[in-house]
């Protein structure tokens, strides 16, 4: 577990349409942490609360489509 793996699945997510679609469909902080562990980013809540507050980031969605402000481009 590691913040370097939020920061792999932000950056990834920003890079594939695919993959941030998959991940800015779920609800809770808790079912990304699960996704992203079956897609081999092993992390905790506090590690991804504390690399979208070193980024100035939030976990909010908005829009239609639906999508996140968690994605490094």
């Amino acid at each position: 577990m590691s913040k370097e793996n939020v920061e792999k699945l932000m950056m990834a997510g920003g890079a594939d349409k695919k993959l941030r679609i998959k991940y800015d469909l779920l609800e809770t902080k808790e079912d990304f942490i699960a996704m992203a562990k079956e897609d081999g980013y092993d992390f905790t809540l506090d590690e991804l609360n504390e690399v979208l507050k070193e980024e100035r980031m939030t976990f909010d969605s908005y829009g239609n489509p639906r999508t996140r402000e968690v994605w490094i481009r």
